[in-house]
């Protein structure tokens, strides 16, 4: 079995800190590596894989103000709709969302597309178009569109071996994920000063607007602080070290990577109960759902009796990086197969 790994090049895989679906990316590809598939990673040049990797973007062209992503992004796809269109690979898995779909029917092989959201609704007629012509992986079941239809929804898998688990609860609440409304950093800010806890925001400014007016006012190097972007070992610190992870989101969340690596730590998650949320954490057990900051700043004394080493067994269970390289060989086959 061949498989083409089409990934987005916004980021190096696996990425140095920000990066959710080159992160995804790099842990498939290498389980796949690992048990004896054979897979061309389409990424940047800088990546790092077990993989055979074909590069025409030099690095992620948000390390690079001189890239223009539209002239990257033209050529990476098309290198690889060109080389699977010459026959190097039995497959085409895409992950650079719904852009390749438009080359979809210039080659035999098939297409596979995980879906890592929707963005915006505007996006939706691509996958209309191309439903049934290619075939769609869901990364949680919430974040299925009625109009399409879905080969399988597989769930993000991490290293868990990658993540320390931590007994005892830290001292300071953790915000960490892109800054934007979406995700709820003001509300994290606000359950902070009124539970006088301390507060790191860690995380890509993704609204330079938002982060101005409702994040760095609050800023004060001591209860509330940025970190900025972290990766590696810095982020397994992180999450690990917080008393929990707030996740006070105001979009519906397709899935919640940094939610199951909180959990890999044992760290709870409080978190509003919206999207594909309820499918990643369990109310009570590995956190909790609130729906206010009122709530959240409530619930807060009650974190420290969760069984952290249990929260962790929860991420063992569902999200390891073998189920989703297994599920997603399963579907490989099925779809060689028909």
């Amino acid at each position: 079995m061949r498989i083409g790994m089409l990934a987005p090049i916004a980021w190096r895989v696996p990425p140095r800190h920000y990066g959710p679906w080159e992160r995804v990316v790099s842990i498939l590809t290498e389980g796949l590596v690992e048990r004896g598939v054979d897979v061309t990673l389409f990424a940047t040049a800088d990546s790092l894989t077990k993989a055979r990797l074909v590069a025409v973007c030099p690095r992620g062209y948000e390390e690079d103000p001189e890239l223009d992503p539209k002239v990257w992004e033209g050529l990476h796809i098309a290198e690889a709709f060109e080389r699977a269109r010459a026959g190097e690979f039995d497959l085409l898995h895409n992950h650079f969302d719904f852009l390749p779909l438009t080359y979809s029917g210039l080659v035999d092989v098939p297409v596979l597309t995980t879906i890592h959201g929707f963005s915006s609704k505007r996006i939706l007629p691509v996958y209309e178009k191309y439903n049934g012509r290619v075939h769609y992986v869901s990364i949680s079941h919430a974040d299925r569109h009625p109009k399409l239809d879905y080969i399988a929804t597989v769930y993000h898998g991490i290293p868990v071996e990658a993540f320390t688990p931590r007994r005892e609860p830290g001292d300071y609440l953790l915000f960490f994920g892109r800054i934007h409304h979406d995700k709820g950093t003001a509300e994290a800010v606000e359950v902070a000063r009124r539970s006088g806890m301390r507060l790191i925001i860690a995380g890509i400014v993704q609204d330079e607007r938002y982060f101005r007016e409702r994040v760095e006012p609050f800023l004060d190097g001591e209860q509330i602080v940025y970190v900025g972007s972290v990766g590696g070992r810095e982020r397994d610190e992180l999450l690990g070290g917080a008393y929990a992870l707030l996740h006070l989101i105001n979009f519906d969340e397709p899935f919640g990577l940094s939610m199951v690596e909180a959990m890999a730590c044992g760290t709870p998650v409080i978190a509003r109960p919206r999207g594909a949320v309820p499918e990643v954490v369990i109310d009570g057990e590995t956190g909790f759902f609130v729906r206010t900051v009122e709530e959240a700043v409530e619930v807060l004394p009650r974190v420290e009796r969760l069984d952290r080493m249990k929260i962790r067994r929860h991420v063992e269970e569902r999200f390891r990086a073998e189920r989703m390289v297994e599920e997603y060989i399963r579907v490989y086959k099925q779809i060689l197969g028909s």
